[in-house]
């Protein structure tokens, strides 16, 4: 891999991330369009670490305030914010530790994979069908955002599309369903690196200097995504995605079809 595709496709996978059209299924069609090789998904890996730096400075305060809830003194709102964290990452967790071998073949299929883009348009188009709602994230609201991120372990499907649009199906407050999507994203991606961790270790040393300048771009394009996100559903406007996924997975199936 070349320092110019690096930081392409962690410019990809920073806006991707975080933007509801699904960044797995982003990098697995322009590694497809490049002809990039790489061994096994340790590259989207490190570009998932850039991204979780971009979750960790833009939500600090919230972070922060989570970490102090752990010790004597916390708040109890926030205690009750980690125990929906842990509900939410659960399904992701089970689907990513039972399905690993079969999620890993999925990644190297350009054809599901633009396929599975026109699945996340039609999720983002739901959120068209129901009134916005007002209410906090609870038990079950985090339950069913968590199934959404189980389901955005297929690439194509995106991350923070399905569990964002979740939560306006339960009912959460937009600004808040698109908050806790965000920081869902620390354990998922956190679990991830961990469970890959040999692969990192194996990273051969002509490519940890393209890898990490990928994942440098990841990071700093990753705070762009966030801030935009958050301005657009905002605005109410959070289903206009759904026409881009729509346009990438249909030329996504011409091309590889």
């Amino acid at each position: 891999m070349t320092y110019y595709e690096a930081i392409l496709l962690g410019i990809i996978q920073g806006l991707t991330e975080f933007l509801p059209v699904s960044s797995s299924g982003h990098l697995v069609l322009t590694q497809e369009l490049l002809h990039v090789n790489q061994p096994g998904l340790v590259f989207e890996l490190l570009a998932h670490v850039g991204t979780l730096g971009a979750v960790l400075v833009y939500f600090r305060k919230s972070v922060w305030r989570l970490i102090r809830a752990l010790f004597p003194g916390g708040g109890e709102d926030d205690r009750r914010m980690i125990l929906w964290i842990i509900i939410g990452t659960i399904p992701a967790g089970l689907v990513g530790l039972f399905l690993e071998d079969w999620f890993d073949q999925a990644f190297s299929s350009p054809a599901l994979t633009a396929a599975m883009l026109l699945v996340t348009g039609l999720i983002l188009m739901t959120t068209r069908l129901v009134k916005l709602g007002s209410v906090a994230v609870g038990w079950k609201s985090s339950l069913i955002m968590g199934l959404g991120q189980a389901m955005a372990i297929m690439p194509g499907i995106s991350r923070s599309g399905t569990t964002i649009a979740a939560g306006l199906l339960a009912k959460v407050k937009p600004d808040h369903a698109a908050e806790f999507s965000f920081l869902l994203a620390i354990p998922a991606i956190g679990g991830a690196v961990v469970l890959k961790a040999g692969d990192l270790i194996e990273l051969q040393s002509d490519l940890l200097g393209p890898y990490l300048v990928g994942a440098l771009m990841a990071f700093l394009f990753g705070l762009v995504a966030v801030h935009f996100v958050l301005s657009v559903i905002r605005r109410g406007k959070f289903d206009y995605f759904a026409y881009y996924c729509f346009a990438a997975g249909g030329l996504g199936l011409y091309l590889f079809l």
